[in-house]
Parts: structure tokens; C-alpha cells; sequence
């Protein structure tokens, strides 16, 4: 084990940073932040209570300007004399009716004298298509003011204040006897906005605050000031943050704060903004203090920066760097440090490192190598025999037919497929020539077996072509289709031959229709293919697995399953990406 001797510590980097950080910006961030936050906090927290405070008491007051206008609305519905002349106008005579309405004025003359937040307080009677208001005495009936608040008023249901135009209202209606009817007449009063708007302004403290009034339920808002209407809209869009009593607001580029109360008796909100800056303005005799912080934290992020690049940073960079070229595979690279701390004793172990590892690849990598070379030709040279072995059979049996004109066009097959095989000592060739070789060996088989057993070979894609393979791996394949199922069966036989693409792998997949091999037996040797370690007897199948991973890596080889045609199934799988250097990718021309 490697150890670092003790009395390097007084150099250790580490410990030289850590109490740098602890004395120089530790003390100052911790002391700045929290006074900062300290006094933001508590000037923000006081604003607020004072604002909510404020804004509880203006709708308190509100309320009861509402509820007094409600009871005069009350005793204006009650009044006998308005129910006279609502039921029996026609019964009265001139003289009666201009006593009535003189009354009826002057009773709404002194009813909007009595609040200064009434604008004006209207009767509309249908049966006698009058109007009466404080500001325009008696007058043809407002039909359209007359459906408007009354349509409003039944959609309302419970709702104190009613929204008609551009300003809210409170409306009362009185019913005859009979169900179903219009109202005998409508008490209207409209509350002036100008007054509420006015009422507005006095929350407003700061030059650069503001407020604004929200009744939800009857869709109506009011700005005390004109000059803000950006900040209402942004408050509206953001209907989760409105439910908050206090939170900050981002407008137009600008933070502002805001506190919010409500009246659920009258169903209104009132909000007041104040500008972030506003509330940090208590802060401003802290500005000597936090200039010496900004000087002081900017002079300890140079010291801390500079140490940090000369100490720590440049020294690691050349470390990456030299793991770099060590991955590109540069080997004779030598790291000089001179300072005993943690990297001179990184840098060392690297350089030593180096040594151990050019040494391993010479005595051990390069003789795996060999091996693995040696063991690739051995096994690709276990499969001539054999397919030498069932030609000979092939050949045989047509001999014994007689069939002179298929033994001649065997044998001329029969030599183009040896061609293949002896015509020189490469390793792999290309995918063409290897299906068609293996396109050959169908050809053949087709001359004896032509009425039992139908081939169906697809034609090679384009991007396959160029791609290297060892040689042998699609034929013995095929053969293997014809010798163990095919040719035992009682039926027609069918074989396929088809070509695969899934990223990144290409699949070259030999079906058949056979019914000779269960599951237990493909699963076996599938094991054996994964298992390929473990000593075994090596068949075609797992020689060609063997043959393919060697030149591929893991993840290529051969892939057993049952057949859609009920057969056995052979997807031999190459990735072309973890080819070495004896199997080329494929061209991609």
C-alpha cells in the first residue's frame, strides 16, 4: 500500500486551502449575508404589518358605508307611498301623482345626501314606465338600465355588489303577489367610484405605492391610480400567488411588494404594491458597511482565485491532460513537479504507472493477442471438413441416380464453392461473397431437393455489402436447416433467408419450417453459446458463435429462437462499430 509520508502534512494542499477559506471569506460572507438578511426581513415584516393593518381597517369601513347605504335601500323598499304609487297609479289623479313623485324625490334626494360613497340612487317602476333618480327627478323609464340590473341581480343570487357598466352597485327589488311576475319596482344605488377611488389613494404612503380595489365575484377592479395598470394585470395572471396575503410581485422588470385583505362579506379585496427598492430604503445607512464587504469580498475572491488556479488548477490540468494522451495511446510521457504536496506525490505514482503499464502490455496484452488470433484461425479451420464431408454425400447420391446433367452442373457448382474456400488465405471476407457463397450452397441442395423443399433467399441490402465477416458463418448455417430438420420431414420444407437492421447491429436471420427441435434443446444451446467459456463439445453452431464474437466483441454472435414458421430461428447479429482491426465496417458509399 501507498502512503504518504508524515511529514509532508505541513505541505498538504488541502489543508493550506481550507484554512484560507475559513479566515479570509467565511467570517466576511457569513457576517454580510446575515446582516443583510437580518435587516430586509424585519423592514419588510414591518411594512407589511402596518399595510395589513391599514387595508382591515379601510374595508371594516367600507363595510359599514355598505351596510348603511343597504338599510336606506331597506327603507326605501318599504315604503308605502312608492307601493301606492307602483299599484294604483292609474287610479290616482294628477294632483296625487305629482305629490307622490315630489315625495319620492325629495325621499332619494335625502338618502344621497347621506353618504358621500352613493353617486346617485335610482327607482325603477315598469307598471307606470318611470324612473326616478336623484339626479334626474322623474323621468321615462330606463329600460335598458332597468333589464340590465335586473338580469344582474337574479344571476347574483346572494352577492351584495353588483357590477353595471364601469362601476358597482347594490340593487333591491320588491315583488307583487303573484309568481313569476316582474317586480313592482327596483331601488338602485350606484356607489361612486370616483369617491372609492379617492379612498384609493390615502393607502398609498409612499410616492411610489399604489393600491387597487377587486371584487372577484362581480368581475370588477379599480385602480387608485392610473399610472399602474401593468401591475394589477400581472397580479391578476398569477391566481395562485393572489391568493397569498404578502408576496413579491415581478412587473415590467421591477420587483415590487404586495399585501393583500379581504372582506368575504362583501366579497372585495383590496391590494396595495410598493416597490422593492421602497422597502430596502431603510437599508441605505448600511452603504459604507456594505462597500466594505463588496471591496473586501472582491479582493478575497482574487487571493482565493489566483491561489486556486496556481495551487489546484493548473497542476490538475496537466494531469488531465496526460491521462488524455495516455488514452490516445501516448505512453512515453513524464510529469516534472517540483513542490512535495499532493500532486508531486500524484504525479509520481503516475509516471510510475506508465512504466507498469507499457511493461503489461508487452508481456501480457500483446501475448493474449496471439492467442486469441491463433485460437480464430483454428476454429475457422474445423469448418472445411465438414461441409467437405456432406458435399461428398450430395455428390454421391446424384451418382446413383444416373443423372448425368445435374452431376455436370453440380460439379461446376461444387467447384465455384471450393473456389471460394481455397482461393486465398484471408481471414474475412465481404458480406456479398459470403451470401454468395452461401447462395451456392441453396443451389445445390435445390438439385436434390427441388420437390420437397422450397428456398426463399433475399437479396442482400446495399449497406450490408461492403461489411467483413469470417468466412463460413452463413453456410454452415444453412446446412445445419437441411441436415437436422429439412430433410426429415414428411412434408414440404420451407427456408428463409432474410436481412435485419436494429442500431446498431445488422441480422442476417435463417428460418425454417421444421418441427425437429424444442425449446429445451434451443434454450441448451443457447446456454452454451452464453456459457462459451465452460468446456463442451464444439459444434457448428457454437464455432460459428465463437468466430463471430471473437471478431465483434460481446453482444455479437449467433441468437436462437422459435420461428414464426414453427422452425428453428438464427439470427446471426454483427455490430459493425466494435469490429478490431481484422473485420472492417462496412462502406458507406
Amino acid at each position: 500500500m501507498l502512503k504518504i509520508p508524515v511529514n509532508s502534512m505541513r505541505h498538504a494542499l488541502f489543508l493550506r486551502l481550507v484554512i484560507m477559506y475559513l479566515v479570509v471569506i467565511l467570517p466576511i460572507i457569513i457576517l454580510g449575508v446575515y446582516l443583510y438578511n437580518w435587516s430586509y426581513t424585519n423592514a419588510s415584516q414591518d411594512i407589511s404589518r402596518n399595510t395589513l393593518a391599514q387595508l382591515s381597517s379601510y374595508l371594516e369601513d367600507t363595510n359599514r358605508e355598505v351596510e348603511w347605504l343597504e338599510i336606506q335601500q331597506f327603507d326605501m323598499l318599504q315604503d308605502g307611498e312608492l307601493t301606492r304609487v307602483a299599484v294604483t297609479w292609474d287610479m290616482m289623479d294628477s294632483v296625487e301623482k305629482k305629490e307622490s313623485m315630489d315625495y319620492l324625490v325629495h325621499r332619494l334626494t335625502s338618502i344621497k345626501n347621506s353618504s358621500a360613497y352613493m353617486k346617485d340612487i335610482y327607482i325603477h317602476i315598469p307598471s307606470i314606465g318611470k324612473t326616478l333618480s336623484f339626479g334626474n327627478a322623474v323621468h321615462d323609464l330606463e329600460r335598458g338600465r332597468y333589464d340590465q340590473i335586473r338580469a344582474l341581480s337574479e344571476q347574483s343570487g346572494a352577492k351584495r355588489l353588483i357590477r353595471q357598466g364601469d362601476s358597482l352597485h347594490l340593487s333591491a327589488s320588491k315583488y307583487g303577489g303573484k309568481k313569476g311576475e316582474e317586480p313592482l319596482y327596483i331601488v338602485q344605488i350606484e356607489l361612486d367610484t370616483a369617491k372609492l377611488k379617492e379612498s384609493l389613494n390615502q393607502l398609498s404612503v409612499y410616492p411610489e405605492s399604489g393600491s387597487f380595489l377587486i371584487a372577484e365575484e362581480a368581475d370588477f377592479t379599480l385602480l387608485g391610480s392610473d399610472k399602474s395598470p401593468h401591475i394589477l394585470n400581472e397580479y391578476l395572471q398569477a391566481p395562485r400567488l393572489s391568493e397569498e396575503r404578502s408576496m413579491l410581485l415581478r412587473a415590467d422588470g421591477r420587483s415590487y411588494h404586495i399585501d393583500k385583505a379581504e372582506s368575504s362579506e362583501l366579497g372585495l379585496s383590496v391590494v396595495t404594491f410598493l416597490p422593492e427598492e421602497t422597502v430596502k430604503r431603510p437599508l441605505n445607512k448600511f452603504n459604507k458597511w456594505a462597500w466594505l464587504f463588496t471591496a473586501t469580498s472582491i479582493l478575497a475572491i482574487v487571493v482565493y482565485s489566483l491561489s486556486t488556479y496556481r495551487l489546484v488548477h493548473r497542476p490538475l490540468l496537466l494531469l488531465v491532460q496526460s491521462f488524455r494522451r495516455m488514452e490516445g495511446g501516448t505512453l512515453d510521457i513524464q510529469i516534472e513537479h517540483g513542490n512535495k504536496d499532493e500532486f508531486g506525490y500524484l504525479y509520481d505514482r503516475f509516471n510510475q504507472m506508465l512504466n507498469k503499464l507499457q511493461l503489461l502490455i508487452d508481456q501480457d496484452f500483446k501475448q493474449k493477442l496471439m492467442m486469441q488470433k491463433a485460437e480464430l484461425k483454428q476454429l475457422q479451420s474445423q469448418i472445411n471438413p465438414h461441409f467437405l464431408y456432406n458435399s461428398f454425400f450430395i455428390l454421391n447420391s446424384l451418382a446413383k441416380t444416373g443423372d448425368t446433367d445435374r452431376i455436370e452442373l453440380f460439379t461446376n457448382m461444387l467447384g465455384e464453392y471450393f473456389r471460394f474456400i481455397t482461393r486465398n488465405g484471408e481471414d474475412n471476407v465481404y458480406l456479398s461473397e459470403e451470401i454468395k457463397h452461401a447462395r451456392m450452397y441453396t443451389e445445390i441442395q435445390k438439385l436434390r431437393f427441388s420437390r420437397r423443399i422450397s428456398v426463399q433467399f433475399d437479396e442482400l441490402p446495399k449497406e450490408m455489402e461492403r461489411i467483413r465477416v469470417p468466412r463460413l458463418v452463413v453456410q454452415p448455417i444453412i446446412e445445419n436447416a437441411y441436415e437436422h430438420s429439412l430433410e426429415k420431414m414428411s412434408e414440404e420444407g420451407f427456408l428463409r433467408v432474410s436481412f435485419e437492421r436494429h442500431e446498431p447491429d445488422w441480422m442476417i436471420v435463417v428460418e425454417d419450417n421444421g418441427s425437429q427441435i424444442d425449446d429445451a434443446a434451443i434454450q441448451a444451446l443457447n446456454d452454451q453459446m452464453t456459457n462459451n467459456g465452460e468446456a463442451h463439445e464444439m459444434t457448428g453452431i457454437i464455432n460459428i458463435h465463437r468466430r463471430i464474437m471473437l471478431t465483434y466483441g460481446e453482444g455479437s454472435g449467433l441468437f436462437l429462437s422459435r420461428s414464426k414458421l414453427n422452425g428453428l430461428r438464427v439470427e446471426i447479429r454483427i455490430n459493425p462499430k466494435e469490429a478490431d482491426g481484422d473485420a472492417p465496417t462496412a462502406d458507406r458509399r
